[in-house]
């Protein structure tokens, strides 16, 4: 019996290795890899130049106190900021680090302006973490069930509804900022209307909230653009980031632009081990081969055929509600409850996940090839024809 803590529902498989898109397990089955560690795989699995860079870092120096300064962690900040448009940035180890900290940031800006009990507007069917305030401010009450009294300060609206913002801000003094998904990833690869963020960001600027964009799933690459809120005109005044920052390394960072640059002082926030130099090696490395290998535009086509080719042998089939998504952050709405089949992949050999109990995620690595993408497809559909068949 495992001395693990229960946390967890896990599939009967333990991988020893992994080579590009593929994982092996300890009897020498492969599996095709659609799942990327939950879209944190970014170069898939052995990646010989994110290798080297991570062996070559670990015999100079893996981790010192952020007492000192770190030029990795200065030269990814810039990095970030350059790529993104952003002014300042910080350091963290994952996605609910990263949103903790815009959490903080827009307390502090609220208090700053002279509202005692600042309020942030969240989504429903949103997920922005699993310690306590990010957890408070998901959208799904089954991951919040037996953890109150949550915390308090957060105001929860329909997803991609702007009349139900422009509401809160007629009626509510204390907002001070909106933290939202550009895409939902847990919520079932969710994406909004075109105008929706445009839309939020006007809001923000009548109002002088901060606009804060959790880009821990949908960011690097992962729809095609370095940030998916990119696909529009819009500048986030703070943008959360992780997953796929390291490929597979715990990296997160908050960025911050405009009014929210230096809300944060000596002394307000900080980490033990957050932007130390072996992490920031992983994220320097990984967007350098994005760079040098086009992953972005390899996302966007590759994502844009994939989507097609689901829409085309799936999208017809009684019980298939819909195929959405952008890049390579496909899901597959269907009108029942769907958690069996990430069983019936395993089986075939295929690595995929189930959200919002009835869409399939697909969130492979961008470093795909056409000829595995055609193999993702052949696998996948014959089981969702298969499920959706059963009586």
């Amino acid at each position: 019996m495992s001395h693990l803590m229960n946390t967890y529902a896990r599939q009967p498989v333990a991988f020893t290795h992994g080579e590009g898109v593929w994982l092996f397990d300890s009897n020498g089955k492969r599996y095709l890899d659609a799942l990327a560690g939950v879209a944190v795989n970014t170069l898939g699995h052995a990646h010989p130049e994110f290798t080297a860079a991570l062996s070559a870092q670990v015999g100079k120096l893996i981790h010192v106190s952020n007492i000192y300064q770190i030029t990795e962690q200065e030269q990814i900040a810039d990095k970030l900021c350059a790529l993104s448009g952003m002014d300042e940035a910080f350091l963290c180890n994952s996605g609910c680090e990263a949103n903790e900290a815009a959490i903080k940031l827009a307390r502090m800006y609220g208090h700053s302006k002279g509202i005692d009990i600042p309020q942030i507007i969240v989504m429903e069917k949103s997920f922005h973490g699993r310690t306590l305030a990010t957890l408070s401010a998901t959208g799904n009450r089954k991951v919040q069930a037996g953890f109150e009294p949550l915390v308090k300060g957060f105001v929860r609206v329909p997803y991609d509804d702007i009349t139900a913002v422009e509401q809160v801000a007629a009626n509510n003094p204390d907002v001070v900022a909106i933290l939202v998904e550009p895409v939902q990833g847990e919520g079932g690869v969710r994406t909004p209307d075109a105008s929706y963020l445009q839309g939020l960001r006007k809001i923000c600027d009548a109002n002088g909230w901060l606009l804060m964009l959790d880009e821990v799933q949908s960011g690097i690459g992962r729809t095609g653009k370095w940030f998916a809120h990119q696909h529009t005109d819009i500048k986030p005044d703070v943008m959360t980031l992780a997953k796929g920052l390291g490929s597979g390394v715990p990296v997160g960072a908050c960025l911050t632009a405009g009014k929210a640059t230096g809300t944060f002082k000596p002394g307000n926030h900080g980490s033990t081990f957050g932007g130390n130099p072996l992490a920031c090696t992983a994220a320097l490395t990984t967007l350098s081969i994005m760079e040098k290998q086009k992953l972005l535009d390899h996302a966007a086509t590759l994502g844009a055929w994939l989507k097609q080719q689901f829409q085309e042998r799936l999208g017809s089939l009684q019980g298939v509600v819909t195929v959405r998504g952008q890049g390579m952050m496909i899901g597959i709405e269907l009108d029942k409850p769907c958690g069996e089949l990430v069983s019936k992949a395993l089986e075939s050999g295929l690595l995929i996940n189930v959200t919002a109990d009835s869409v399939i995620r697909l969130v492979p690595p961008l470093v795909y090839t056409q000829a595995e993408a055609q193999q993702l497809v052949d696998m996948l559909c014959p089981l969702v024809e298969a499920f959706l068949a059963q009586e």
